[in-house]
């Protein structure tokens, strides 16, 4: 399923944004269990709320993604970026990036 993800402000997974597309870190969810050594190993790579995250390039097929955060690119898997939730910037024109 590929549809645009119109957010209107909302907070969306960064799982959902498209290659190229920006979004500022609002939270992140530990899941069951509290998931502690998600959240820490997460806040050990910099990405902690009110941080810039760029989609560099999703694999195909629910593969992992890379991105770009504080000037460095990471590759994480889908079950991490499903717990990102992310606030999809847009341009000055009230598109979304591209």
């Amino acid at each position: 399923m590929s549809t645009t993800v119109e957010t209107g402000g909302r907070e969306v997974p960064l799982a959902m944004l498209r290659d190229g597309e920006t979004g500022i870190v609002v939270s992140v969810k530990s899941g069951y269990g509290g998931a502690w050594g998600l959240k820490k190993r997460l806040m050990d790579m910099g990405i902690t709320p009110g941080t810039r995250i760029t989609v560099v390039k999703s694999a195909p097929f629910h593969g992992p993604m890379e991105i770009l955060v504080r000037g460095y690119r990471l590759a994480i898997g889908r079950g991490m970026a499903e717990r990102i939730f992310v606030r999809v910037e847009e341009t000055q024109a009230g598109c979304r990036e591209s």
